[in-house]
């Protein structure tokens, strides 16, 4: 299993702070950081790591971070081209080995891929086990 020691996660929202809160319980070191201060109420079951507020599309805010000392971003907020910005800047001005960016629009796929962004769409996700649910024969 690969493990990546140093996580910067950009939005905390439901996607953001779960997997903020099941990758620091599994050991990596986790930075969040998100635009609303407020969505840093809620509380997290095993996120231990560090909160930043701000607009991850200004570079003093990635470098807050510590974006040079990332090994992964996850860009999980809900605006598809902020998801790219994001993921791009990671991937082509700090270099971060890993980056994921979650993208609603299928049709946009394609774009992050010419960046060389990997992407998580929710959308695809969904409609394939919609689709599968529906087409799988009968138990019993």
């Amino acid at each position: 299993m690969i493990r990546y020691e140093y996580i910067i996660i950009v939005g905390y929202g439901r996607l953001g702070s779960l997997l903020a809160d099941r990758l620091s319980s599994s050991g990596s070191s986790v930075v969040v950081i998100d635009q609303k201060e407020t969505v840093f109420d809620k509380p997290a079951l095993e996120f231990s790591g560090f909160k930043i507020t701000g607009n991850a599309a200004e570079l003093a805010v990635l470098r807050q971070a510590k974006i040079d000392k990332a090994d992964c971003l996850l860009a999980t907020t809900n605006q598809d081209n902020l998801n790219l910005m994001i993921a791009q800047v990671a991937k082509v001005v700090f270099h971060v080995p890993k980056v994921l960016a979650r993208v609603f629009d299928p049709s946009r796929e394609a774009l992050y891929r010419q960046f060389g962004i990997e992407t998580i769409s929710p959308t695809n996700l969904s409609a394939e086990l919609f689709l599968k649910t529906l087409l799988a024969p009968e138990l019993g």
